[in-house]
């Protein structure tokens, strides 16, 4: 792409988040729930208006208060990190348990490894199980990832090495890095075989 190619594609974008975030303040002005969540990404993003996380937030917030499940995972992430707001990890785990209720896979990993480390919650291992064998079985690497570390510790679960191999490999062939790593330096020291 030459770089007026790319200058003018570049400009068609930019005029089409502006026109998504017309569209979006619109609809927020209707009363749908959904568009806070839009508008919070563009916040978030800088696409189409200046990047704000702090409105992101507020706009996640009206959509999670609204039960759009992705705006609830949102609000939750930025608890965790403190971005846009100040960190909180109870009101994290509230907002992620609130997502998983709605099927966020991302929210059950999530709030299964608030329970494994005991941010937020109480430290409970059975139920960080729970939820991460939730997440693994619906196909999420990182919870693949950490369910294989429970069973390689034995946390909230029997220590089975056979168990944390298999889920560290699953993770694995869908690119957890980690995971990748961990599987080659077994290869690489005649622990397993592929």
């Amino acid at each position: 792409m030459t770089p007026q190619t790319q200058e003018a594609y570049s400009a068609l974008i930019a005029k089409e988040y502006d026109k998504a975030f017309a569209l979006y303040s619109n609809l927020v002005q209707q009363g749908d729930p959904v568009s806070h969540y839009y508008l919070g990404y563009l916040y978030f993003t800088g696409f189409g208006v200046q990047r704000d996380s702090k409105k992101a937030f507020e706009h996640y917030l009206k959509a999670a208060i609204k039960e759009v499940p992705v705006a609830q995972f949102e609000v939750a992430l930025m608890l965790e990190n403190g971005d846009g707001c100040e960190q909180n990890f109870s009101e994290a785990a509230f907002w992620y348990e609130e997502a998983a209720r709605r099927g966020s896979v991302d929210a059950f990993n999530n709030l299964a490894a608030m329970y494994k480390e005991g941010r937020g919650v109480y430290q409970d291992y059975g139920k960080a199980y729970i939820l991460f064998k939730k997440a693994a079985l619906a196909g999420n690497a990182s919870a693949q990832f950490n369910l294989g570390a429970l069973y390689d510790l034995g946390l909230g679960c029997e220590e089975n090495k056979e168990k944390a191999i298999e889920w560290c490999r699953k993770a694995a062939y869908q690119g957890h890095q980690k995971a990748k790593d961990i599987i080659m330096r077994m290869q690489n020291e005649g622990k397993i075989v592929f």
